[in-house]
């Protein structure tokens, strides 16, 4: 019983080991690139238009709505990662239906590959829009006590997205896996659909939390009101 991609392994060459986890997610990530320049080459502006460009318009105007909800002034800004972040997720989650198949992100290095660019993206965001002064400002905050408590913020986080989202994948598959071996033909096809359920959720779930991390570090200060100015009263008063 396989529960991770990882212990499939296709070729090995003394350490230099090409297990399912890379092969499934250099696939997807090939589907994902192949799928976009395919559906954005003949886009149009005119009432008619593909099946595929209004596919590609209902999940980008989503992605879109669910940034600006988070609190993102500017969601087309952000939508390149966080769009990429719920797509691959999604996908990775919708291809189980393929026999043999094996989501990469039931393996732990996945996940902790997914969590760190959320970390790189988070600061890099929030630097872009508070500079890098407005933005080392925020672990000081509100006092200087607080940078130590800030910095395993940040790492903690991290760390949770990664767990999260490995042991809900994993625990799908196991379940799968082991109704599998009691019941092989009615349970695992139920568990199958809702295994697509739950790892859409996953994907919404996992792409909101980045959403929330960003909009933290780019959150932009209120300007200090200007000093009301005493009223001029007139010579005749």
């Amino acid at each position: 019983m396989r529960l991770s991609p990882d212990a499939l392994i296709f070729w090995q060459y003394g350490f230099v080991v090409l297990n399912g986890t890379i092969v499934y997610t250099w696939g997807l990530m090939f589907v994902l690139v192949v799928g976009s320049l395919l559906i954005t080459r003949r886009l149009s502006t005119d009432l008619t238009r593909s099946r595929w460009q209004n596919l590609l318009e209902i999940v980008v105007t989503g992605i879109e709505k669910q940034i600006s909800d988070v609190g993102l002034p500017h969601p087309r800004q952000y939508i390149g990662f966080l769009g990429t972040l719920f797509l691959f997720v999604a996908l990775a989650s919708l291809c189980t239906v393929f026999p043999g198949y094996d989501p990469p992100t039931g393996s732990l290095s996945t996940t902790v590959a997914l969590a760190l660019c959320v970390c790189a993206a988070v600061p890099l965001f929030g630097i872009e829009s508070e500079g890098i002064s407005g933005y080392l400002k925020t672990y000081i905050e509100p006092t200087v006590i607080m940078l130590p408590f800030n910095v395993i913020s940040e790492l903690s986080r991290t760390l949770a997205l990664a767990v999260r989202l490995f042991g809900n994948m994993m625990s799908g598959t196991m379940i799968v896996a082991i109704l599998l071996t009691i019941t092989p033909f009615l349970f695992p096809v139920v568990m199958t659909g809702l295994g697509l359920l739950t790892g859409m959720v996953q994907a919404y779930i996992f792409s909101i939390l980045a959403a929330v991390y960003i909009a933290a570090a780019t959150r932009s200060r209120p300007s200090k009101p200007a000093p009301a100015s005493a009223p001029v009263r007139s010579p005749a008063a």
